[in-house]
């Protein structure tokens, strides 16, 4: 299934009309998901195009802990689950007084 390459994601340069090396796949992805944690959402197509397993090596070379549309992908393509930082904020997080609780 091809990639609909959103020109949008590309405001610096023009949009690679296609992704040949992992890091054309690695920069369109950062890209997809930062648009996506900030309220822009793909195309359904582009969306299940990244769900393929072509798109799991791409996935896998990134590491964006605090997006949440990167922990979706971790889910779609099953590397291991890695923590969000988001979910607990650091001074509760590390608030002595809740081991007490």
């Amino acid at each position: 299934m091809p990639l609909q390459i959103d020109g949008a994601l590309y405001p610096d340069r023009e949009p690679p009309t296609e992704l040949t090396t992992l890091v054309d796949r690695v920069n369109c992805l950062s890209r997809w998901r930062a648009g996506w944690d900030f309220g822009r959402l793909p195309d359904p197509e582009t969306i299940e195009a990244t769900r393929q397993p072509g798109w799991t090596e791409v996935v896998r070379a990134t590491n964006l802990p605090t997006s949440p549309a990167y922990h979706l992908l971790r889910a779609w393509h099953g590397p291991p689950e890695a923590p969000y930082p988001g979910d607990t904020p650091a001074y509760i997080r590390d608030d002595p007084s809740l081991d007490y609780a």
